[in-house]
């Protein structure tokens, strides 16, 4: 288990802000880089798509000249999120204006990131990819990857379906790499627990759409803070593949929560951001129990800090007593 030496002394704890699609943008993504955390963003968000490379300028000089003024502070690398799939047809835009501006970590996601690793290597950049099972993460892995995100069950979005528990440890017997651990985290505590159970960071995006900073529905937000894990349910229907919703949400667009038809995942197209997910239909992981309030993302980052010393200090303070 390792962290990348570009993350050293650049992180006030091993998490990363997940790509959130439609409310990620670049200010969030700078709070949570000033706060010590890896931010990040589709770069679909970015339209039309000359947007992006005003984004990346703007990410960039603005983490740049925060450094200067701050060299006490760990201030963390930011990160692009690019869609790996034959619907995205501004792949190959967008990956050549992350060359560009040499964008530090890129997040791969749906299939095997072959056309990636390459151009990302080429100036020392990270490319990290999602996988919800052993067969995903080895093709990832025969594609060179620098890292594998676990997307497990309860997770935000289109989620897997194994336990942590489970698909850690499956791939911890042959990978020794870069794990990056998603599904129903919401606070330092489930960090820290990322780091007992085998990987080296956290992958957290529901609790961030609960902030002042993220392009969401003030809705949106109100529900994640009014509703609990028995308000979400997994679904296939809106994108083809299985993710977890509001099911608030789901009424409100018209749509019964109980009596949901399956989807049809080749039709989805993953540019399209006017489709029903996540404009109408929101995600959400299960551990929205936890989230109670909209605030800063730099003030819920600090108390995410708290949250995770504190709960190191209890466990190295008071050892199980183990038999002699």
């Amino acid at each position: 288990m390792a962290l990348p030496a570009q993350f050293e002394n650049r992180l006030s704890i091993p998490l990363i802000g997940s790509p959130l699609f439609i409310i990620s943008n670049p200010r969030l993504v700078i709070e949570q880089c000033k706060a010590g955390i890896i931010g990040s963003f589709p770069a679909l968000n970015a339209r039309p798509a000359e947007l992006l490379d005003s984004w990346l300028e703007q990410i960039t000089s603005e983490l740049e000249q925060y450094r200067r003024d701050n060299p006490d502070k760990p201030v963390a690398p930011y990160a692009v999120n690019q869609i790996v799939h034959r619907s995205n047809e501004r792949l190959q835009h967008d990956i050549d204006l992350c060359v560009k501006h040499k964008v530090p970590v890129v997040i791969t996601s749906l299939m095997a990131p072959t056309q990636v690793v390459g151009p990302v290597h080429s100036y020392g950049g990270l490319v990290f990819h999602d996988v919800t099972n052993v067969h995903h993460a080895k093709k990832a892995i025969a594609a060179g990857v620098d890292g594998l995100i676990l997307v497990c069950a309860g997770a935000g979005g289109h989620a897997g379906s194994l336990s942590p528990f489970a698909l850690v440890s499956e791939i911890r017997e042959f990978y020794d790499g870069t794990i990056i651990l998603s599904g129903a985290m919401s606070s330092g505590r489930d960090v820290l627990a990322a780091e007992a159970m085998g990987a080296d960071m956290g992958y957290m995006g529901t609790r961030f759409i609960a902030t002042r900073e993220a392009q969401a529905d003030e809705r949106y937000k109100q529900m994640l803070v009014d509703s609990s894990a028995e308000d979400i349910i997994y679904s296939n229907l809106f994108t083809g593949v299985h993710g977890n919703y509001l099911k608030p949400s789901i009424k409100a667009a018209g749509l019964d929560p109980d009596n949901l038809q399956d989807g049809d995942k080749s039709t989805m197209d993953w540019s399209n951001s006017d489709s029903k997910a996540w404009k109408d239909v929101w995600g959400s992981g299960q551990g929205i129990g936890s989230i109670k309030d909209v605030p800063a993302t730099a003030d819920l980052v600090a108390n995410m800090v708290n949250q995770y010393q504190e709960a190191k200090q209890k466990i190295n303070s008071k050892p199980f007593p183990l038999a002699s």
